[in-house]
């Protein structure tokens, strides 16, 4: 689900309908945790990049200073094409 490890986390399995205010919760937990940014939110081991999931990430993300204190890592080839469609790659940090 969501472990860290050296100022990253790692977000593994599916986020749906049934998980998706667990994963926010369990993340925005682990942000605060942290508390220094930019943190590194790795995403290679996400099952599934959908608009929900993306919908969390975002969530995550206007909980850190400025709204800019996550860099996405190994974003899924599906949830990429849904950031440019939505013209939303020059908002957010991908590495």
């Amino acid at each position: 689900m969501i472990r860290t490890s050296q100022q990253a986390i790692h977000v593994s399995g599916k986020i749906d309908y049934e998980n998706a205010e667990q994963y926010y919760q369990l993340g925005l937990k682990e942000i605060q945790n942290l508390n220094q940014f930019p943190l590194v939110v790795d995403l290679s081991e996400l099952k599934h990049g959908s608009t929900l999931a993306l919908a969390v990430l975002v969530r995550w993300l206007r909980q850190t200073p400025d709204a800019q204190g996550l860099a996405f890592k190994a974003v899924p080839l599906k949830m990429m094409k849904i950031i440019q469609s939505c013209h939303l790659e020059h908002d957010l940090k991908l590495i």
